[in-house]
């Protein structure tokens, strides 16, 4: 406002030192220049945040959902990311299960390979099948039907073997409530395959077998946990009958099976690989029969350690352990945890623009490590996938230290520099555990697990509570000074979403907690990409070509001034008149930069998207920084002195065609202020890759605008009516008809441009930027052609020691998953949970599954306090003592 009104209004002639200094700068523009570059900084930001809301190709149909940017300030940041911190369920997952593929006794049914057929309707065989179940391998079926015994054992295993509780309104409409989504989609299998779990009580299970209803006796629950990793039940048939069934990770069931049983294991080993391969969930299962002797036997050991005081949960492994041997194998099942459209392709394609992939997840490892294979974070190239799982500060130090290869290894005060990361990136992946992460996020560690993790291509971290999420953020931002970005889907990615210099959330099934903390939204994981490398890149080029066109022009307009104040003893007179100096930032320049900032491209989005190296300039800072800004004052000063020196050089000796001579103040003042507008104007035509409609207009008006405009402010109609504002009557147009005029304007604009031209050819011959190559070659080759994929990973030599997982030689990677919790089992047969609502079963299943991290609270919390103060108070926990202290 100052500004602007120092501009309009006269000047006192009586003035001190600091207000003439004042009156020069804001008379010749100086301050003029925050405010407009302000202003354009909002308009400009504004128009990139409506392109996303605009951008059909982030719409979903589906959900109805449209992206939204919901804030305007962080554009460009997004053509600058380095990490990306996700959440798993329901960001890179829809958080569905579904039965995929299964061995039975060593025959593989694959509906992938048969794609051909129809969906199996499942209504006329079975009435109570679930509707909604889709399967389309009808040789599964026809096992079934013609009485397969096999498959029958395997299906009622299947209906057996689990916790889950059944709800049945009216006759035939039947509604699970499973603990795990990989258990309701067992069970729904088996209850479409014809063996339909009806009800329990905490001593029987009732299932419809093909349409025959029998009740089982519940003989005992062999609780699921992490170190058994597999679940047993002992039940009894109406014939008496004692079996044992068992499901759980083939790694460890195999071991426990009859040695008749080895033909068997090769051949559903391979289907298991194959499995794990798609990145499918497995599962091995296996029966056992029992005497009555045996059961009796086991029955009572089984009560004592039940009932012992002192080694409970040692006693009752043991004891499982005793009875969960010489089982007979029935075969495996393979459940996809389906991910979202396109996850696979956009990690790949955001990996190939060198960001960084961190999996932020509270699901188990094997879960974790199953979808990061599925969505190709983590493949079967690569040299090595580390597992950080110690329990002690010492030993997540030694799996840390020995994660790195020795010829990369290095002490931990002396990290690898940023030169040795990226020599050896892409080749590792990390996986780690909460309660080891709790350790490596300790003052004395986060170094040297920072310096590890960043030699990893992924980072998958399991088991993480949402605190940890939003450490693991921040750690990154203290140590990397890098750009990042958090997305996910849930309430407890908030505070994770909140760390991130740039928050993302996926407006999914767990409500719009997410959605309302973040930056930017969508509906699907796989508009990141374009949010990224279209919108983001475009972002982050149009505002530093804004910045370095702007401060150009400004310092090609006010160093004028600057050698005009030799000339003038730094008066307050100015070299261009005072309408000039306020409508060159608000009219003669201001649209031509805003359509650039706005629309400009250097690429086409298809471009932008097929080369993701396109990225990489953004994350560097190559297209502003100091050495871009002193080059963008440089070229300006040389403007000022080109456009002040060649007039005065020509003009103070040059006549008119009468014989007057040309060296007065307003032909000075017009063929300076005509050759600046021309020269910015040709310069922006330079700098502008993409033009449209609205560039045209704006850029060729703009000089129109100032023809008009000066010539109307030196017209007699304007003196007539205003005659104390504007004296210099026919100045413009006297001036603007002089062949030596004009001559001086051609003659300064050629001086201006021609070095940058030339600067610019030879760039580009010589030392090309990866955008110029593209358009280069879109010029050359009509016929477009995509980016060959990276090739990741090395040769391993050896085996793969414990802790590691790889996919070479020998060594066959587990596709074993299931999330589920212990002590359902010990819930079902007290009968408690028949008197539990859901919401409570709920409840529980959440407390249990952090009751690690509270144990390792309490005992951190006990080993560094005292049990009371002074005052006989118990000390006060600290929720973040975890990962703090």
């Amino acid at each position: 406002t100052v500004c602007v009104l120092y501009a309009f209004f006269p000047i006192p002639l009586k003035q001190d030192r600091g207000s003439v200094c004042l009156t020069y700068l804001c008379r010749s523009g100086k301050l003029c220049v925050c405010v407009c570059l302000v202003s354009h900084f909002c308009v400009i930001r504004l128009g990139h945040s409506y392109f996303i809301n605009w951008d059909r190709k982030m719409f979903c149909p589906q959900c109805n959902t449209a992206a939204e940017a919901r804030t305007t300030t962080l554009n460009e940041e997004l053509g600058q990311v380095e990490y990306i911190f996700s959440d798993k369920t329901g960001t890179l997952t829809q958080n569905i299960m579904s039965f995929s593929k299964c061995s039975i006794n060593g025959h593989a049914y694959d509906v992938l390979m048969v794609l051909g057929n129809s969906e199996l309707d499942f209504t006329s065989f079975n009435p109570l099948a679930d509707p909604d179940f889709c399967y389309y391998d009808n040789g599964l079926l026809k096992s079934v039907k013609l009485g397969d015994l096999h498959s029958h054992e395997f299906f009622r295993l299947l209906s057996l073997c689990h916790t889950v509780m059944s709800e049945e309104k009216k006759e035939g409409e039947l509604m699970y409530k499973a603990q795990s989504p990989d258990e309701g989609a067992l069970v729904t299998a088996a209850r479409n395959f014809g063996f339909v779990f009806r009800s329990r009580t905490p001593g029987t299970v009732t299932v419809t077998e093909l349409g025959r209803p029998v009740t089982y006796t519940l003989l005992a629950i062999l609780d699921f946990n992490n170190i058994r990793k597999r679940m047993s039940v002992i039940v009894r048939n109406p014939e008496g009958r004692i079996r044992l069934y068992c499901k759980g990770a083939d790694t460890l069931l195999f071991e426990r099976l009859h040695s008749s049983n080895n033909h068997l294991v090769n051949i559903t080993t391979d289907h298991l690989n194959e499995y794990a391969g798609d990145g499918l969930r497995t599962l091995a299962l296996a029966y056992r029969d029992l005497s009555e002797e045996q059961w009796e036997e086991w029955s009572e050991r089984h009560r004592q350690a039940d009932r012992a005081t002192d080694c409970r949960e040692d006693r009752l492994a043991d004891i499982y352990e005793h009875i969960e041997q010489d089982m007979m194998l029935l075969g495996a099942t393979a459940i996809e945890d389906k991910l979202q459209e396109g996850v696979p392709e956009t990690i790949a394609i955001l990996s190939l623009a060198n960001i960084k992939i961190w999996v932020l997840t509270g699901d188990k490892q094997e879960t974790a490590v199953n979808i990061g294979y599925s969505c190709k974070m983590l493949t079967g190239d690569m040299t090595e996938v580390f597992i950080i799982s110690g329990n002690t500060v010492l030993s997540v130090r030694e799996e840390l230290s020995s994660s790195v290869p020795l010829p990369l290894a290095l002490p931990p005060l002396d990290p690898p520099s940023s030169t040795t990361l990226d020599s050896i990136s892409g080749e590792f992946a990390l996986v780690i555990n909460g309660h080891s992460l709790a350790h490596a996020l300790e003052a004395d560690m986060e170094g040297e697990f920072v310096s590890t993790a960043c030699v990893c291509r992924a980072v998958i971290c399991c088991r993480v509570t949402p605190l940890q999420k939003a450490l693991v953020v921040e750690l990154i931002k203290k140590h990397k000074k890098a750009v990042t970005l958090a997305i996910g889907d849930g309430a407890n990615d908030v505070s994770m979403i909140k760390t991130a210099h740039i928050g993302v959330g996926i407006s999914g099934q767990e409500g719009i907690q997410a959605v309302l903390a973040s930056d930017y939204s969508f509906s699907q994981f796989r508009f990141l990409q374009r949010l990224l490398l279209v919108h983001g890149r475009w972002s982050y080029l149009r505002m530093c070509r804004f910045l370095c066109y702007f401060f150009y022009k400004n310092f090609a307009f006010t160093m004028v001034h600057f050698w005009f104040g030799f000339f003038c003893g730094f008066s307050a007179q100015t070299v261009y008149d005072q309408y000039f100096i306020t409508l060159y930032n608000i009219v003669y320049t201001s649209l031509p930069v805003l359509a650039m900032g706005i629309f400009d491209q250097d690429v086409p989005e298809q471009r932008s998207l097929e080369y993701p190296k396109l990225y990489e300039p953004g994350q560097l800072n190559l297209l502003f920084n100091k050495r871009e800004f002193f080059i963008c004052i440089t070229q300006g000063i040389y403007t000022s002195v080109v456009l002040f020196f060649v007039p005065y050089a020509i003009l103070s000796h040059g006549t008119q065609g009468t014989g007057e001579p040309l060296a007065d103040y307003q032909t000075f003042a017009v063929t300076t202020a005509t050759a600046l507008v021309i020269v910015v104007s040709v310069q922006i035509a330079l700098d502008t890759g993409y033009w449209t409609a609205i560039n045209h207009f704006f850029v060729w008006g703009s000089v129109g605008s100032f023809f008009t405009i000066m010539l109307a402010m030196h017209s007699q109609t304007l003196f007539s009516i205003f005659p104390n504002q504007f004296h210099f009557i026919g100045s413009a147009q006297s001036t603007l008809v002089q062949p030596l005029v004009w001559l001086t304007i051609v003659l300064a604009t050629v001086i201006c441009i021609v070095p940058v031209l030339a600067f610019r050819f030879l760039k580009l011959d010589l030392k090309p930027q990866l955008s110029d190559t593209v358009r280069y070659t879109q010029l050359v080759r009509q016929k477009t052609r995509k980016p060959a994929g990276r090739c990741m990973g090395g040769v391993r030599v050896g085996g793969v020691p414990e802790g590691r997982l790889g996919a070479r030689g020998g060594f066959r990677r587990s596709g074993y998953a299931f999330a589920h919790q212990e002590g359902f089992g010990e819930l079902i047969t007290s009968g408690k949970n028949m008197r539990l609502s859901s919401l409570a079963l709920a409840n529980f299943a959440s407390r249990h599954s952090s009751s690690w991290i509270d144990t390792l609270r309490k005992k951190k919390h006990s080993n560094t306090h005292p049990p009371q103060n002074g005052s006989g108070q118990k000390p006060r926990s600290n929720s973040t003592a975890v990962v703090q202290t």
